[in-house]
């Protein structure tokens, strides 16, 4: 629901486009990366270490780079600058996406991983002509919420069902062990979703 509303309804990514995914060995960026590609972009995916970029290569994104390691804001400014942008670290990112964009960009705020409150110079969003967004699901109005599940039916769950896309879970708990859930997320030790179960 959260990448398809954010980055294909709300940003409008088209085939041909370079996606930015931060983090894309998490539950977000994992299915980023596959609704990317199966949707025609071009992915650039950042996280660390190699072990975890290494998967985010194994689901399909073009480039992967360990933001530990590597300048993403110089690798992806290299490629041609990103289309779309999704982000779920914030703090220290939130400028240097506003330099790896492309002009007429689109950069999506999904979470604040690093921080909220940041000093940034914002003159790139008026040179480069962007849109910065921000968005949670649960506050949209219902009308919205229908239309993302019928596009989800009729141009994403065929995928799944192809095996084109595959949800990747981590870790599954009870609800009663919710706490340990939010503890592994925390950590960033997972790769994939985190579930919880009511049974």
């Amino acid at each position: 629901f959260t990448v398809w509303s954010n980055v294909f309804i709300g940003a409008g990514l088209a085939a041909g486009e370079t996606l930015l995914v931060h983090g894309g060995a998490g539950g977000i960026g994992s299915t980023a990366i596959q609704l990317g590609k199966a949707f025609g972009a071009k992915v650039i995916a950042t996280d660390s270490p190699a072990q975890r970029c290494k998967f985010c290569s194994d689901l399909g994104a073009d480039q992967v780079v360990d933001y530990r390691a590597e300048d993403f804001v110089e690798i992806v400014r290299k490629a041609g600058g990103a289309n779309v942008i999704l982000d779920i670290v914030g703090g220290p990112n939130i400028e240097k996406n506003l330099k790896a964009a492309a002009h007429d960009a689109r950069l999506i705020q999904l979470a604040f991983a690093q921080g909220s409150k940041v000093e940034i110079n914002l003159m790139p969003v008026m040179l480069k002509r962007l849109s910065y967004t921000g968005s949670t699901l649960r506050t949209r109005p219902a009308a919205f919420k229908a239309r993302v599940a019928r596009e989800l039916e009729d141009k994403v769950w065929p995928l799944i069902g192809s095996g084109k896309i595959k949800p990747v879970v981590n870790a599954t708990f009870v609800l009663a062990d919710a706490a340990k859930a939010h503890a592994l997320m925390e950590s960033s030790a997972h790769i994939g979703k985190i579930v919880l179960t009511l049974a």
